[in-house]
């Protein structure tokens, strides 16, 4: 591969593919997105480095994709710094970065709002992408190559009632706006994935236990949710040579929710026909 793809690694591929021969570290890969995110760059023929704040939860997910499971808080500095050099003194130098490590945060007032649990999401969602960034990207800049995408949400481009993780969400595309400018001529691309409602093992249980996410459909032109391989696949083609021309882009991968939702001001979107 190219300086303006993923980057060429070491031989450490697990086979052919577009990948073949980077080494990916998905921060957060244990989780329902970053594990969909790891399985679909292993396919591709990058071995996967699984980080996660479960080192057993890291290896089952790495073990089942021929990587290897990393542990670490990833808002805490020491520790991202360690497991970086550990990745690199297993794996070779990192090709590939994915931020997916994730808290999430219960809607509600801001009255309501505890900081115990503001902390923790802005900690790992917003600090916790500028460590990795900061330690991985300084890397692959110093190199001259790599490719670097950082989850984001469409709860950071609307308005929502989560004042801690939607707030978070936007300064991660901010970041990875001010990243890609800063090391496009490294040859590093910064990019980052939007997801909309995402069909997660922690949603479905949601979903299982009653919740009603029809008024989300309603708003959501192609009427579904996101499976996280739909994400995963997005990350995917950013790290990709084919993308390599794009930097300092923010994807949604939402089914249309963020241009569906204010159709509800005109009566809704238009329903599918009777058949």
């Amino acid at each position: 591969m190219t300086g303006n793809g993923a980057g060429s690694g070491a031989g450490n591929g697990a086979g052919g593919g577009i990948l073949a021969g980077s080494v990916a570290a998905v921060i957060g890969g244990a989780g329902g997105i970053g594990s969909a995110i790891v399985a679909a760059l292993a396919s591709a023929g990058a071995k996967a480095a699984v980080v996660d704040l479960s080192l057993e939860a890291a290896e089952r997910v790495a073990g089942a994709h021929g990587g290897r499971g990393f542990v670490a808080d990833a808002g805490d500095e020491d520790a991202v710094r360690q497991v970086h050099a550990d990745i690199e003194s297993a794996l070779g130098p990192v090709d590939i970065l994915v931020n997916s490590a994730v808290v999430f945060q219960a809607p509600g007032p801001i009255g309501k709002v505890r900081m115990k649990r503001w902390d923790e999401v802005v900690r790992i969602t917003h600090r916790a992408t500028f460590l990795a960034c900061a330690t991985f990207g300084g890397a692959m800049a110093e190199r001259g190559r790599g490719a670097i995408v950082n989850i984001a949400s469409v709860g950071g481009m609307r308005s929502l009632p989560v004042h801690g993780y939607g707030p978070a969400k936007a300064a991660v595309i901010a970041l990875t706006e001010s990243l890609a400018a800063e090391w496009g001529h490294r040859g590093l691309r910064v990019n980052a994935i939007s997801p909309g409602f995402t069909r997660t093992p922690a949603m479905q249980a949601a979903i299982d236990n009653g919740r009603d996410y029809a008024p989300i459909l309603a708003g959501t032109p192609l009427g579904r949710l996101i499976e996280p391989e739909e994400v995963a696949q997005a990350v995917l083609f950013l790290v990709s040579p084919a993308a390599s021309a794009i930097t300092g882009v923010n994807l949604p991968v939402d089914a249309g929710w963020l241009i569906g939702t204010s159709w509800q001001a005109y009566g809704g979107l238009p329903t599918a026909p009777e058949t």
